[in-house]
């Protein structure tokens, strides 16, 4: 399969079809300034290709047992690798339904608790992996980036900025099928089809044709036919989240293996400034826009919603917050 493409992710706005091919991850949301309409600002954003099969395929169970999965068979037993000791159990204990609800106060339906925990139990490894704080941190990460993903807060939000994430489903303004801009007509490995959009859909905001082929090929779903499937099945939504967090997109790491301690920046990277931490994860999502600059309001929106979840989880958020001092990819 071909790594994950250039337009992978892009903000919720109604603004199809103006991604910037040199960027390689989701766009970052900007807080609303309305006082509680449905529209945010923002920019679209996009990904340079990567070689071409180096993309990982995650491991997937039957597509069909996503959404019925129980949640509480999610919580096993491990060891914290770094003490030898007991370490708390699955998603379904390090996220319970009340904290959830906590952090995202005002999600929609399709993004909810019982949903995430279906996704997670198709990539066991998150949340699972690496010391007991490397797994709250990065669990942390993932829901500080779908957060910024999908916010409809703004600076004066009830309950703050960063009570709203999960709030969109999809790109605002492409609800009627209207951004039909997100279609490559020359790709001809996952063809668009009559009558779909391909607009930013889902936790990290999934967009173009090429991107929802790969990703149902990944999934064993029917993305490209069906793309709405992204916001009808909160599961799917939320797997698709979880396979890009989870793939590595050579020469860019995967943003679980950042977070859990199993990525080790080379000597190029060092010099670059790439460094293990939670910096690392929005240059893989959104470098090209957000990073190797002066820290901008998306950067800080992103960085706002990880230390609020570090501190719900009463984690330290850990080094290498920001990545104005990183080179993007």
């Amino acid at each position: 399969m071909r790594s994950i493409s250039s337009a992978f992710l892009v903000l919720i706005c109604g603004c199809a079809g103006t991604a910037d091919s040199s960027d390689t991850g989701a766009s970052a949301s900007e807080a609303s300034t309305n006082t509680g309409s449905t529209t945010t600002a923002g920019v679209t954003t996009s990904a340079t290709a990567s070689d071409p099969g180096t993309a990982s395929t995650p491991t997937t169970s039957d597509p069909s047992s996503a959404s019925t999965v129980d949640p509480t068979s999610a919580s096993t037993t491990t060891t914290d690798t770094s003490t030898g000791e007991p370490a708390p159990g699955g998603l379904g204990e390090l996220l319970t339904l009340d904290l959830y609800e906590l952090m995202f106060p005002e999600h929609d339906p399709l993004f909810s608790h019982a949903a995430l925990i279906a996704a997670a139990a198709q990539y066991p490894g998150f949340a699972s992996e690496g010391s007991a704080d490397q797994r709250l941190r990065e669990l942390a990460a993932f829901l500080a980036n779908i957060g910024h993903e999908t916010t409809g807060g703004w600076a004066d939000a009830p309950g703050g900025p960063y009570a709203w994430g999960l709030y969109f489903t999809q790109e605002v303004g492409c609800e009627g099928g209207g951004c039909t801009g997100y279609c490559d007509v020359n790709n001809v490995q996952y063809p668009c089809a009559p009558g779909k959009t391909y607009h930013g859909r889902g936790p990290i905001q999934l967009s173009w044709n090429y991107n929802y082929g790969q990703a149902g090929e990944a999934l064993g779903e029917p993305l490209l036919a069906q793309p709405e499937l992204v916001t009808t099945d909160g599961a799917i939504a939320f797997r698709t989240g979880l396979w890009f967090w989870m793939t590595a997109q050579s020469p860019k790491p995967s943003a679980h293996d950042v977070m859990v301690g199993q990525w080790q920046p080379t000597a190029d990277d060092a010099a670059k400034g790439r460094a293990p931490g939670f910096g690392m994860t929005i240059n893989i999502i959104n470098g090209g826009l957000e990073c190797g600059q002066p820290t901008n309001a998306k950067v800080e929106d992103r960085v706002g919603f990880y230390k609020r979840f570090t501190d719900m989880l009463a984690v330290d958020p850990g080094p290498a917050l920001y990545c104005d001092a990183m080179q993007p990819y």
